[in-house]
């Protein structure tokens, strides 16, 4: 789903759910991420919101509630980077999915078609009981 799949109405009812205020500026963070390909960052979002007047510390603040309220994913592929995306409601297996980041240009890209699978089948190991987030690094196509 794309954030044109949801009216204002949509997106402030799901900020509520979530036991949040709904302000102008968590609605355009929320549409700007269930809109995006790829996770982003406070700094992807600043540099597209902050010159349409939104303020930068306000971005932050929104980021880490919608985030603490369970409506974004906070992801750290390795690059001291905090990237966020959209967790779909209607797409709950679509939550855990490797993710790709790009060494040489810092690209970060959605694995969500790539199955993952252990040795035997078995999700753990003596020594990993939990695994919580997959991360693949390299270099993308355009960077070979």
């Amino acid at each position: 789903m794309t954030a044109h799949d949801y009216s204002n109405d949509d997106l402030q009812a799901m900020i509520r759910e979530a036991g949040l205020r709904c302000t102008t500026s968590r609605v355009i963070v929320l549409r700007r991420l269930i809109d995006a390909t790829a996770p982003l960052s406070h700094a992807d979002l600043t540099e597209e919101l902050v010159p349409q007047g939104h303020d930068q510390a306000t971005i932050y603040r929104n980021l880490t509630d919608l985030t603490e309220a369970g409506l974004l994913n906070r992801l750290d592929l390795g690059d001291h980077i905090w990237r966020f995306e959209f967790k779909d409601p209607d797409h709950h297996h679509d939550d855990e999915h490797p993710h790709f980041l790009c060494v040489d240009c810092g690209e970060v890209s959605c694995l969500s078609t790539v199955n993952i699978s252990f040795k035997d089948g078995e999700k753990s190991s003596p020594l990993v009981s939990e695994i919580s987030e997959i991360f693949l690094k390299g270099r993308c196509a355009k960077c070979v």
